[in-house]
């Protein structure tokens, strides 16, 4: 795909991603038509979630129909060339009232993520990463913090139902033992990009699915994060464990999680 191709992908994508977050806001500000349901424990679903979805898949089809695209809600396969959607990331929060929500949409190009596009509507946020083009919020250019200290950083520790509660503890009591204060807002995609605005030092989730990481990784990877090799093996289907941190404290967060990030250059 050549650096045009790209190039249109991304600002189309801009776009489709602007009318689907008025879309979800519609929904947010209007409680009752939410249609809150559950999928399973802690698993919430909103009529926004495929609503959000549908809009997407419909617009990708028509615009770029060689492209693939898996979406949480209705599952696809993956290919060379594949969006990957989360309509509603951190349901939970958007269920409740709480802004920390997004809209994340990602392309993989032969599994790497290339263009990543999260939209934090309620509050009034847009993060874009392209590789080799460097990432940004609201249009100004991000990075991450740059800690090394252990004892003076933030650190999000994501939970899933897919892992035992004692193995989320055993990772925040030994995050906590190294000095850093831990935190948890609800919300994977925003947790990495919160990485990689340096509002936080690092996020860590044993399991995490792909709609949930896909874009935010090529954004924390360019605003200079050190990231695990998520895709490795069935990653984009069955999901994996996540790290994405400021690099000077990677080496500390591997030994407490025993997620290994890959380097930059490996």
């Amino acid at each position: 795909m050549s650096p045009a191709d790209l190039d249109l992908r991304q600002f189309a994508v801009l776009g489709l991603v602007a009318e689907a977050s008025r879309l979800a806001l519609d929904y947010f500000n209007k409680r009752d038509s939410l249609g809150i349901t559950m999928k399973g424990e802690q698993d919430w679903l909103t009529v926004a979630d495929g609503a959000v979805e549908a809009f997407l898949r419909e617009r990708l089809a028509v615009l770029f129909p060689a492209d693939a695209v898996i979406g949480e809600e209705g599952g696809g396969e993956a290919a060379d060339a594949v969006w990957i959607i989360d309509p509603i990331d951190g349901t939970a929060n958007f269920a409740h009232g709480d802004r920390n929500w997004c809209i994340s949409i990602g392309l993989l190009l032969n599994g790497v993520p290339e263009i990543g596009i999260v939209s934090a509507p309620a509050l009034d946020e847009v993060y874009v990463g392209r590789r080799g083009r460097g990432a940004t919020l609201n249009g100004e250019p991000i990075k991450v913090s740059g800690q090394t200290n252990m004892a003076h950083s933030c650190i999000e520790i994501g939970w899933s139902t897919r892992i035992p509660h004692a193995d989320y503890l055993a990772t925040v009591q030994g995050t906590l033992v190294a000095g850093a204060s831990v935190r948890r807002v609800g919300s994977g995609t925003l947790g990495i990009c919160h990485v990689a605005v340096g509002r936080t030092d690092g996020y860590a989730e044993h399991h995490i699915n792909a709609w949930d990481v896909a874009a935010a990784m090529a954004i924390a990877a360019e605003a200079g994060a050190d990231l695990n090799d998520f895709f490795a093996g069935d990653g984009i289907r069955t999901g994996n464990p996540i790290l994405c941190c400021t690099p000077g404290l990677s080496a500390e967060l591997e030994r407490i999680t025993g997620i290994i990030c890959r380097r930059k250059g490996d």
